[in-house]
């Protein structure tokens, strides 16, 4: 019987396709999560979720609180919302 290499040690892992598969599963556990309610207006609102977590600049640095007051929904309910994403994406808060 012929042995085959173990390719693990065979071959080189080019960084680039590693990178670009680690940012494609981030990317899509991001939009997973934004794309997880049925109505439109409850992804607009895990979208500013994700934005308030990742990039709050791009939001005009909005607090919790003003979230929910513009989406009609608790400061608690972002929380949650805030907490679900750092879970699911695996952010730090």
């Amino acid at each position: 019987m012929k042995k085959l290499p173990d390719s693990f040690f065979a071959e080189p892992i080019d960084p680039r396709v590693e990178a670009r598969a680690l940012t494609l599963e981030a990317v899509c556990r991001l939009l997973i999560w934004m794309a997880d309610e049925p109505k439109l207006e409850d992804r607009g609102l895990r979208t500013s979720v994700a934005l308030y977590c990742v990039r709050p600049d791009l939001i005009d640095s909005d607090t919790m609180a003003r979230i929910g007051d513009q989406s009609g929904r608790t400061k608690q309910h972002i929380h949650k919302l805030t907490k679900s994403f750092r879970k699911t994406t695996g952010l730090k808060a």
